[in-house]
């Protein structure tokens, strides 16, 4: 039995600005969190719907192009969509890269070029990710909404995704370090006047721990955001929620609950339905066990398997009735 409702888990909430829903793929993350984001903005607030997903799928559930930069929703009034283009980040990260190397360069007296430096740095798979959190940030540090619905990639990515403002600072802090003491001992042994001169490398370092640090204290503050599960009443996406929610809780992100979706309705099921029906009905109910077991308290909703995919905002409407009941 659900023990608080969404619609009373917001209500007790009322400061809550930043809710991200995840979950294994294809569990029906873009959906759950279109569906909030139209409640939101139902309720009047000014709402942003983003993917954070490198694989979008928010232009094919609303029926209309929203890649690249916010865009109004049509039929839907207080909500904008976004889907994220990493690619200008990735570029505009080449090239702030590209000047930092080049400073440390010639501020170390090293006669190389900064392309090989840059090329190895850049070609890191989880450079495209960090573009992808740079975007995230700068839309929550833009404050230009009451409410941001971030869509997010699988778990794992996910867990990355919103772990990088922790790991960021943890980084930066060493990489701060370690620069004081490169500078100590350069001016020890230098006998010029170059030790008077700005360090660049070090006010960027300054800059992104400030900024990471800012970031940092908006995902782990329980009164701005929550990170939803969504899962199936399966194996396989319950595993993965069990797997990943206490690292979220020692990350300090703050967990808003599990929301259960497709869940087949045992009265619509009737004694002429196909065994493969019925079979999926038992199997739905056995898991159903595991996830009041493990999930006890936490459980925000239980959402119907519709008769056809939910695409569009009437749609959205419909499901929205169910996850706010």
């Amino acid at each position: 039995m659900i023990e608080k409702t969404m619609r009373q888990f917001l209500a007790e909430n009322p400061r809550l600005k930043y809710l991200f829903f995840g979950g294994k793929g294809g569990v029906g993350k873009t959906v759950l969190a279109g569906t909030a984001a139209l409640w939101l903005a139902n309720q009047g607030k000014r709402t942003l719907l983003a993917s954070t997903n490198p694989v979008h799928s928010l232009s094919s559930m609303l029926d209309q192009n929203v890649f690249g930069k916010p865009t109004a929703v049509t039929g839907a009034p207080n909500l904008w969509a976004h889907e994220i283009d990493t690619k200008e980040t990735i570029e505009k990260s080449k090239k702030e890269i590209r000047e930092k190397i080049e400073w440390f360069l010639r501020f170390a007296e090293v006669k190389t070029k900064a392309d090989e430096f840059v090329e190895s740095a850049t070609m890191n798979p989880a450079f495209e990710e960090s573009a992808m959190f740079e975007n995230m940030i700068d839309l929550m540090f833009e404050d230009k909404y009451e409410a941001y619905i971030f869509d997010t990639a699988p778990t794992a990515n996910a867990r990355r995704l919103l772990g990088m403002s922790s790991v960021y600072s943890m980084w930066v802090n060493k990489m701060v370090q370690s620069r004081q003491e490169a500078m100590s001992l350069r001016e020890l042994l230098s006998y010029s006047k170059r030790k008077q001169q700005k360090d660049p490398l070090m006010e960027y370092l300054l800059n992104l721990r400030t900024r990471m640090g800012r970031a940092k204290t908006l995902l782990t503050d329980a009164n701005l955001t929550s990170f939803f599960f969504v899962a199936l009443p399966e194996a396989l996406p319950i595993a993965v929620i069990t797997r990943f929610i206490n690292w979220f809780h020692e990350f300090g992100i703050p967990v808003g609950g599990v929301i259960v979706n497709m869940l087949i309705d045992k009265a619509s099921v009737g004694p002429d339905a196909p065994d493969f029906v019925k079979n999926r009905v038992a199997m739905q109910a056995e898991h159903m066990e595991t996830i009041w077991k493990e999930f006890d308290g936490q459980v925000r909703a239980l959402l119907p398997l519709y008769e056809t995919e939910v695409r569009g905002v009437a749609m959205l409407k419909r499901m929205a009735d169910h996850l706010f009941s």
